[in-house]
Order: structure tokens, then C-alpha cells, then sequence
């Protein structure tokens, strides 16, 4: 559960705040005041700070300062009223991770609250290379094959230097974890480390993400607005999936690689910035580079360091290694006892091809455990867990989806209810949640994080379906 302090002299919007948190399972505290909420820091770090521009006493942006030469690396979301956007604009160049206008949209402050928290996830928790099955608790990089032993060489290497660095290998190898890994251990670890992945935003919208835009650059571009790029100067930059980055921002990239500068998206303005940037891709950049899908140019700027991952059929000896790790870690998370893994199972994870890589073997684990009744982990379950069948035709995905459809035409045609879309939705919610209690005997804070939902969320939607009635709800962890 993360922590998030707010700092607001609005005695209801702090009040607000604390409500809209806590029901969306955050820890919330709050103060008045820059110097009440640094006496708040001093005793306990937060996950998240959500700070005012205008404050009695010191102002946001001193209030600001002070928390980032504390805690340069607690994410801190600006809030601010129109009249004062240049000033959060400022915060942001300084290392804010954004700002957000009052009045704001709940939605859209959830979203960027979601963002900061992962942002700030990835600064503070350390990536352990050649990790153990006890030190679980960390995100870590698995492996003591000497394909895996050349990566944490390779990542030492580059770290102390600030030279581009690219990142290849198939999806699911790990990518993220040894740009992480080299941020950590660079000389920009005390800085901001900016995560963009060139598939997830749309084309359209890549380009004011990585470097904002001007007021007035296109239709509702109200204000300036700092780039992802520019709020990490001073830290690093890592662009996941640049393969796929669309040609006409490759070119933007490559003057920021080159002159170490940028232009916001409809201003003529050059910025300097000094970031660090670490690419990583799955894409086989030389059959881009002939189809001219991918600027040379870019290419060999990228390619100043270049580490492989190995997939995982090639590291096959890894196996059993990555398997105890991960049965440790997602029974620390699941809440319950390592059951463990019979010889039979174990071969038939070694034998396995794995094409979706290190992710895949992880979400085969963490399924097995969820079916799992405690006993050792079984070659069945192994099968089920790769394959989502069961022996049963009942199991099988098409069946079951043909059965859903046929159930929801016929309820969209016969039924009275006004919101059908509601009631048709509520159905299967409630369907969800009760399967998520019967697989953790009831366990309320377990159920909820199988389904993705906060804790109160989970607990309104239990009264809301009345399933305190069907199940036999355990209140407490």
C-alpha cells in the first residue's frame, strides 16, 4: 500500500484528498503548510507527494526545493491554478514529475498519481542481479549461466559511463530490469529516470509526450507543457520499443543524441537538456534499417553499447533457479505457503521452449500457486498453466466464450431492465469477485489484488452483491 502526502492550505481539499484516496487504497496524510508537510518527511518518507504552488509561509516552489534535496528521489505531482502554470512549469524542469491545473479531473489525477507512484517505484527499488530465492522480496535479475554472467559484466561496464546504451532482446527477456539495473548504479541514480514506451502511446500523442508543446501548437494545447524528456534533465531517459518508434521522431531523437537539445512541439525555442538515454528493442533493427523503417544514422548513434539478452531456451540451466525464485516471491505476495515443485514438474518447465521468455515461466508460476491446493506443484499444473486448458470441455476458452455470448444476446432481447449494460456488467462483476474469494478462502486483501482492485473498492462491491451472504468472507488478512 503506498503512501501519499498532500500538501494544500484547502482545508476541504484536503479532506477530499484523503477520502478519494483512501477509497482507492492509498495511505493518505496531509498538511497545511511546505513547513508542516517537510516536518511530515522528516519523520517518514512518502511514496508520493502532491503538492500546491500557492502556500502560506513557503511556497510550492520552495516547498519543493527543500523536498527534493531531502528526497530527490520521491516523486512530487504539482497542483496548480491557471494563473500560476509557469511556476509548476519551472518545479517540473526542476525535477517535478508534472503538474496538473485546478480544477482537475479525478480521473485524470488518478492516472498521473498511478504513473508517479510507478516512476518512483522504478528510482527506489533496487534491481539485485544473480539474485537468490530469499532475497524474493526484490525485483530481480535471474541467472548464473555464463549468457547471464556476460550481462551483469556488461552492465557494470556501462553503468559508471554515460554513453547511449541499447538494450536487445525478445520480449519478455527482461529489458526494463537491466536498464534499471544500469540506471542505479550510473552517476545520474540521485536523478530522474524517465520510462517511455514507444508502442503504449499512441503516434499521434508520442511526440508532445517526449517533448510538450507550446501553447497554441495545436487544438487545446491551452498552456505549455514540459516533455517527459525535459522533466528527466539531469537523469536518464529510457525509450522501450524504439524499434517501433515512428520514423518522423526518430529524427528528434537523434538531434538530442547529437546536440543535446530539443524543441517543444509548435515553439522554435532551442532547449538544452542533459539526459542519459538507454533504448531497448525486440525488433530486428538491421531488416528496418534496409526496408527504411529505422534512420541509420540513429542506429549506430544508439548503438554505442549494445547488450544481448539471451532468451530463455539458451539459458535453459537458469531454469530451476528462476523457478524457486519465483515461487518465493508470489507466495510472499499471495500471502500463502511455498508448496514447493515435484522433479516431474521441474522437467517439464526445463523442457518447455518459452517462447514468451523469462515473463512467461513468472506468470506460469503465479498461475500454477493460484490453482495450486498447497500440495507440490504437479506436471498438470504445469500443462493447464501454459496452455489455460483443463481436461475438461467445459474449460475450453471457446466454449466458455460462446456459452457468455449466447447468454448476453438473449439477456439484451428478453430482458426489461432499463440499463441492461449494467445489470449485464454488475453479473459478471459479481461472478469475478466470489471466484476470487472462493480461490483465497475469503481472504479479502488477497481476492483484491488477484483482480487488480483496491481493498475499499473490493469491500463496496461485496455489500454491493450481497456476497457476505454466499461467501465466507474472512475480514482480516
Amino acid at each position: 500500500m503506498s503512501d501519499i502526502l498532500v500538501i494544500d492550505d484547502d482545508d476541504q481539499l484536503r479532506k477530499s484528498f484523503h477520502k478519494l484516496l483512501t477509497e482507492e487504497g492509498y495511505r493518505a496524510e496531509s498538511a497545511a503548510s511546505g513547513e508542516e508537510g517537510l516536518k511530515i518527511l522528516q519523520k517518514k518518507t512518502p511514496d508520493l507527494i502532491i503538492l500546491d504552488v500557492r502556500l502560506p509561509g513557503m511556497n510550492g516552489l520552495e516547498t519543493f526545493q527543500a523536498i527534493h534535496t531531502v528526497e530527490p528521489k520521491v516523486p512530487v505531482i504539482i497542483m496548480t491554478a491557471y494563473g500560476t502554470t509557469e511556476t509548476a512549469i519551472e518545479a517540473t524542469k526542476m525535477g517535478a514529475f508534472d503538474y496538473i491545473l485546478k480544477p482537475f479531473e479525478i480521473p485524470d489525477m488518478l492516472d498521473i498519481i498511478r504513473q508517479a507512484l510507478e516512476a518512483g517505484r522504478f528510482m527506489r527499488t533496487p534491481v539485485q542481479m544473480d539474485a537468490t530465492p530469499d532475497q524474493s522480496s526484490l525485483e530481480a535479475i535471474v541467472g548464473r549461466s555464463k549468457p547471464m554472467q556476460d550481462v551483469y559484466k556488461a552492465i557494470g561496464r556501462v553503468s559508471a559511463a554515460d554513453a547511449t546504451v541499447l538494450i536487445r532482446g525478445e520480449s519478455g527477456t527482461g529489458k526494463e530490469l537491466v536498464a534499471r539495473a544500469i540506471y542505479q548504479h550510473s552517476l545520474r541514480a540521485q536523478k530522474p529516470f524517465s520510462v517511455i514506451n514507444c508502442v503504449a502511446i499512441p503516434e499521434n500523442l508520442l511526440e508532445s509526450e517526449l517533448f510538450g508543446y507550446e501553447k497554441g501548437a495545436f487544438t487545446g494545447a491551452a498552456h505549455r507543457r514540459v516533455g517527459k524528456i525535459e522533466q528527466a534533465n539531469g537523469g536518464t531517459v529510457f525509450l522501450d520499443e524504439i524499434g517501433d518508434m515512428p520514423f518522423s521522431i526518430q529524427a528528434k531523437i537523434l538531434r538530442l543524441l547529437q546536440e543535446k537539445s530539443i524543441e517543444r512541439l509548435g515553439g522554435r525555442e532551442t532547449i538544452p537538456v542533459d539526459v542519459r538515454i538507454i533504448a531497448a528493442t525486440n525488433r530486428d533493427l538491421e531488416s528496418a534499417l534496409s526496408q527504411g523503417r529505422f534512420r541509420e544514422d540513429l542506429y549506430y548513434r544508439l548503438k554505442v553499447v549494445t547488450i544481448a539478452l539471451p532468451p530463455l531456451r539458451e539459458r535453459q540451466d537458469d531454469i530451476a533457479l528462476l523457478v524457486d525464485y519465483f515461487l518465493s516471491r508470489y507466495t510472499t505476495e499471495l500471502d500463502m505457503k511455498n508448496p514447493g515443485i515435484s522433479k516431474e514438474a521441474l522437467a517439464a518447465l526445463t523442457s518447455h521452449s518459452w517462447p514468451g521468455n523469462v515473463r512467461e515461466l513468472a506468470n506460469a508460476i503465479q498461475k500454477a500457486l493460484i490453482f495450486n491446493r498447497g500440495t507440490p506443484i504437479r506436471p498438470e499444473d504445469i500443462v493447464q498453466a501454459i496452455s489455460g486448458e483443463d481436461s475438461s470441455p467445459a474449460a475450453d476458452a471457446r466454449t466458455a466464450d460462446q456459452i457468455i455470448r449466447r447468454w448476453v444476446r438473449q439477456t439484451i432481447a428478453t430482458s426489461d431492465e432499463k440499463n441492461k449494460f449494467d445489470t449485464i456488467m454488475d453479473h459478471f462483476a459479481s461472478i469475478m469477485i466470489g471466484e476470487a474469494l472462493n480461490l483465497t478462502d475469503g481472504n479479502r486483501s488477497r481476492a483484491a489484488r488477484l483482480l487488480g482492485l483496491s481493498r475499499p473498492t473490493l469491500h463496496s462491491k461485496i455489500e454491493k452483491y450481497h456476497l457476505k451472504l454466499q461467501t465466507s468472507v474472512k475480514e482480516e488478512d
